[in-house]
């Protein structure tokens, strides 16, 4: 199965993903990991089970890679952060990979100035031709998507904002290019290259 529902579990979450890049410098597992996350409270957050399931999911995304990208998160600007946070979306998550490589790169192409709405239902019935295997998600969980969706690329500087869905152009740090060249991440780099 190419696509799963993984990303509607949470957006970039800057903040969330220094923490948990700085908790993989640091080799935190196990136990540790466990005492961090739920006893510490080290988000911050309210419920337990949330903290657990977003920094699951946030660790999920950053494992692909290495130390250098997890400095990127943790000790970078805001624009590098967001950028390698990302990246690592992008590797987790096809869904949004290949709506940024199929769908964006199509409205760039045509030099169209802001995402229709409409472009991710055609989007999500044109992922169900490429993989048989995609679960029938219902109407609830396709919108709950496209919000995940669009607010990490609102996060990530790809749109204005997720109301009004207006394209910009992103130009991605050269320390996160080279790397990801490095690691052969060819796919999330041709993603994120999208705008440039």
């Amino acid at each position: 199965m190419i696509y799963t529902s993984t990303i509607a579990s949470g957006s970039l979450r800057l903040r969330e993903t220094r923490i948990v890049a700085g908790l993989l410098l640091q080799e935190v597992s196990g136990d540790d990991w466990s005492q961090a996350i739920r006893e510490d409270n080290i988000f911050q957050l309210g419920l337990p089970s949330s903290n657990w399931q977003l920094a699951n999911l946030i660790r999920r995304r950053l494992v692909g890679f290495g130390p250098e990208l997890w400095e990127m998160i943790r000790d970078g600007d805001p624009s590098l952060a967001s950028q390698a946070a990302m990246a690592g979306a992008i590797r987790d998550s096809r869904l949004l990979g290949d709506f940024m490589d199929l769908v964006i790169r199509e409205q760039r192409a045509t030099f169209a100035t802001h995402l229709s709405p409409l472009l991710w239902n055609e989007y999500i019935q044109s992922c169900r031709m490429r993989d048989p295997q995609m679960p029938e998600w219902g109407e609830a969980t396709v919108r709950r998507l496209r919000s995940a969706v669009f607010r990490i690329l609102e996060e990530g500087g790809f749109i204005e904002d997720t109301r009004r869905l207006r394209l910009q152009g992103v130009f991605i740090d050269a320390s996160l290019s080279d790397y990801l060249r490095q690691v052969d991440a060819k796919y999330v780099l041709r993603c994120l290259e999208v705008m440039e």
